[in-house]
């Protein structure tokens, strides 16, 4: 087939990742989700009819496909301008903003044309051929494993998972419950491609059309009974605050009275609705607050008289590392010395990677972190002991890495205390699609969340990703309210994973299969010439 053919097909497949794309950053339009990649699908098929492509080209279009996917996700970045507040002049705001919203769309595209690859290594197996049917499963196991793959090392920022457009739909989203958010997104991808399948073959369109309907219909149906289950009615009474304190201010020593006065404010009137544990955002005391006398009498006299738990976002200085923290102070005041310290941090927010290379080459990456020393991730989940519940902690970023709540939810926990600044963001998409990713955390592990942004969102969320209440963006105020303590768990908390590592052996299957029938079809063919 020519060039121009093959270039046709990359704008069908392009547009097909631009338009689902949109349904993540607009998840109310979430169920065209089930459409959009239709023209990424009808693409791969005709490409992976023709002989003449090869696997290099088709990596190429794939890379352009997941690109354009991702340019649209990561749209958000223009908003984080001017980043005067870390100290950067317009120039290098310019340059900080165009290498976020690029260079991490480029750095998800590299692997994501590895998906289109693989399809096309394995499509010269002859299977497709033989079994034609298989082509939306490999794909989708694919997809799979490059969203999973999203999650390692520091490159990775599993932000773009497919399943998010249905944050709206909340009874497609409980299959996460099952076999994690992966199996969602799996599931998404081969509704698209056996409906792909079924426009470009007529022949077995009502096969297609017959399946595509009954995986939708499986998993509304489950999805539903499941929101329909009755929680039980041991609860937790708990409370979030969010000071709206923004980045400008935030650092700024001088504000110091100020977030004093409006989050004893905010809890004084948290406890007075009954509230028992009080989350306060990330870093709502910018310091050291193990080294810090003041604000540790501060909270221990807030603490006391309110007599509630508060669950405090400071810094922790300790043998020469610093760590991004949340502390624990009991009633009578005590504040604990076991922290719960974030594992997940942000690359050039909170440390910079293979910090030469970049201060040679992209310094302006360097400056954008406020703090004077990279922090340190911590190791573990080191619950929280309130009474009789445990109280899992995570800190903004770790809240996007399914695996830190999943810790949580097997050591014990019976809630996620989730603090968070997401004032860089300002109103933009990313603030909205970072608290889809509580809601989501909150269905895989059947773990209620208390999120605490300290300018928004912050919101109280069931075990079932359901929204109690919410705070918008850029407002002041505080939520309390009653969230129902661990049940039963989900199978997604015994299994973890196991449907990624299923998607590769199912592959690596497929691909067996292919090289055995093809090995023999070559040596039947010899055997007769």
């Amino acid at each position: 087939m020519t060039r121009s053919y093959q270039r046709k097909q990359l704008l069908w497949m392009a547009l097909g990742g631009a338009l689902t794309g949109v349904t993540l950053v607009l998840p109310q339009l979430g169920f065209l989700q089930w459409l959009t990649m239709i023209p990424m699908m009808i693409g791969i098929y005709r490409l992976g009819e023709d002989s003449t492509l090869s696997a290099r080209r088709m990596y190429g279009y794939g890379f352009l496909t997941v690109l354009a996917y991702y340019l649209v996700i990561y749209h958000w970045f223009f908003n984080l301008y001017p980043l005067d507040f870390a100290g950067l002049s317009n120039a290098s705001s310019i340059g900080v903003v165009l290498a976020g919203w690029i260079g991490l769309s480029l750095l998800q595209a590299i692997l994501g044309g590895l998906v289109f690859l693989f399809y096309r290594l394995l499509g010269q197996t002859g299977i497709y051929e033989r079994h034609p049917l298989v082509r939306p499963f490999a794909f989708a196991a694919l997809w799979t494993l490059f969203e999973w793959s999203s999650t390692v090392g520091w490159t990775g920022v599993p932000w773009g998972r497919l399943c998010l457009g249905q944050i709206e739909c909340l009874p497609i989203l409980q299959g996460a419950s099952l076999l994690g958010s992966y199996f969602v997104s799996f599931m998404i991808l081969l509704v698209n491609g056996l409906l792909a399948y079924a426009v470009l073959y007529r022949a077995r369109a009502t096969l297609c059309g017959t399946l595509a309907i009954a995986s939708v219909g499986s998993m509304l149906v489950f999805g539903a009974v499941r929101l329909s289950i009755p929680e039980k009615e041991e609860s937790i009474q708990v409370a979030v605050i969010q000071g709206n304190i923004d980045s400008h201010e935030k650092w700024d020593s001088s504000t110091g009275a100020k977030t004093k006065e409006i989050h004893a404010r905010l809890t004084r009137a948290a406890a007075q609705e009954g509230a028992e544990i009080i989350v306060w955002s990330e870093t709502a005391i910018p310091y050291p607050l193990n080294q810090n006398q003041a604000y540790q009498t501060y909270l221990s006299e807030l603490a006391v008289e309110c007599e509630v738990t508060l669950l405090v976002g400071a810094i922790c200085k300790t043998d020469g590392k610093e760590y991004n923290a949340i502390y624990q102070v009991d009633p009578d005041g005590r504040i604990h010395e076991e922290i719960y310290a974030k594992r997940h941090l942000v690359p050039f927010g909170e440390y910079v990677p293979m910090r030469s290379l970049f201060t040679i080459f992209l310094p302006f990456l360097t400056e954008i972190s406020m703090l004077e020393e990279d922090l340190t991730a911590g190791t573990d989940s080191n619950l929280f002991s309130v009474g009789e519940s445990k109280i899992g902690g995570l800190i903004c970023f770790d809240s996007i890495y399914e695996l830190l709540a999943l810790d949580a939810a097997r050591d014990g926990a019976d809630l996620i205390a989730l603090g968070t600044n997401d004032s860089w963001f300002r109103d933009s998409a990313a603030v909205y699609m970072h608290f889809s990713q509580a809601r989501l955390r909150a269905i895989e592990t059947g773990l209620p969340v208390a999120r605490a942004a300290n300018t928004g969102i912050s919101g109280l969320i069931t075990k079932r990703g359901e929204v109690v209440d919410f705070l918008p963006p850029l407002t002041e105020g505080y939520l309390a309210g009653s969230l129902s303590a661990k049940g039963a768990g989900t199978l997604y908390t015994a299994v973890g994973n196991l449907f990624v590592w299923l998607c590769a052996a199912f592959y690596l299957l497929l691909l067996f299969i292919g090289f055995s029938t093809r090995k023999r079809t070559i040596a039947h063919n010899y055997k007769y010439f």
